[in-house]
Parts: C-alpha cells; structure tokens; sequence
C-alpha cells in the first residue's frame, strides 16, 4: 500500500470510529487496531490524535471544496452559479456533519479548533466567489463596484447560515426547490440586478 493511500485509510478509519465514538472515546491504539495497520504505522503518519482529528477535518473539508469546484465548472449563468454554491456548501456542511455522528458535536464543542484547519478551505471558497462575481460583472449581470469585498461578505455570510441550516432553523419545512426562488431574488436584488426568478 502506498504511503498516500495508507494515510487516507487511517484517516477513513479514524473518522468512523470518531463518529462512532466520539473523539474522547477513541484512542490512538482504537485506530491502529481498527485500520489493521499497527501503533508505529500510526505514529509514523499522525503525531497524535489531534493531528488526526485535523487530518479528518481537512479530508471533509476536500469533499466540500470539490463539489464547490464542479459547481463553479458548469456551464451556467453566473447568477445560476451564486445561488448553487449557496445551496451546494449548505448542504455539504449538513451532510458532512450528519454523516459524522457524534463527531458532529466535537466541530460545535471545538470551533477554534475547526476554524484553524479550515482556513484554506475558506480562503478558496472566497476566491472561487470572487471568479464567478468578476465574471457576472464582466458579463453585465452583477452591479458589483468591489468583486472582492463582495465575495467575502457573500462567504461569511453563508459561513453563518451553516449551524441554523444544519439544524433544520431556517426556512422550516420548506423544500429546496420551494425556497430556491425567494433566495436567488434576495440574492440577484443585493447584486445589483433585477432578473426574473424561474420557476
């Protein structure tokens, strides 16, 4: 197995037993002997559990910013693409923390600790905003004087909508499909725009 790969599955491994059990309740030695591999294989990759629970974090992190980049790949309109990245990284951050079980409450519990890795994460969101605004303005769809004060307002304010989002707080009861019109209007009427909302 290769380095690389050996890495990703003690990564894989820990991030199951973490969802099961929690980061407390699960040890160094939980992972070496779950992943097969033994307690040096371990230690030669992550110098403690902290760097593994990192490791996890930057791995979700990785599948988020993916499908972020697919989104900004398609072949739509920029006011298409604002609103999908929206929709995608809301329901990415749920996914990902339903998906992780008891971890889910370690992200909440340590936020500093998961706002250090995501960093890079944040820095590349804002970046992929700043393309889509700049090719909105360019193209005459956005009134937008400051494409990068824009992007980053857009991304904390998003940022700020994951908690109440994953928790079911907004728009309750309300498909995707049914709130996607209100949201594309409130977002197109703060970019400078008056557009029809499809149906």
């Amino acid at each position: 197995m290769s380095i690389s790969k050996t890495r990703q599955l003690l990564v894989d491994v820990a991030r199951q037993l973490f969802a099961k059990n929690g980061l407390e309740n699960t040890t160094m030695n939980d992972i070496a002997q779950a992943s097969g591999k033994g307690r040096r294989t371990l230690y030669t990759y992550f110098k403690s559990k902290e760097d593994i629970y990192y490791a996890v974090i930057e791995t979700e992190l990785e599948r988020l910013s993916d499908k972020l980049d697919e989104v900004a790949a398609r072949k739509i309109s920029p006011q298409e693409k604002v609103i999908e990245l929206i929709y995608t990284h809301l329901s990415m951050i749920r996914e990902t923390v339903v998906r992780n079980g008891n971890l889910r409450a370690e992200f909440f519990r340590n936020i500093w600790m998961v706002e250090k890795v995501r960093r890079h994460f944040d820095d590349a969101e804002v970046e992929l905003f700043r393309k889509v605004f700049a090719e909105g303005k360019e193209c005459g769809e956005f009134d937008i004087d400051n494409v990068d004060l824009v992007a980053d307002i857009t991304h904390y304010c998003i940022k700020g909508l994951e908690v109440p989002y994953i928790y079911g707080r907004i728009a309750r009861g309300m498909t995707e499909e049914a709130t996607k019109p209100q949201v594309a209007k409130f977002v197109y009427g703060a970019l400078g725009k008056k557009v029809k909302i499809k149906d």
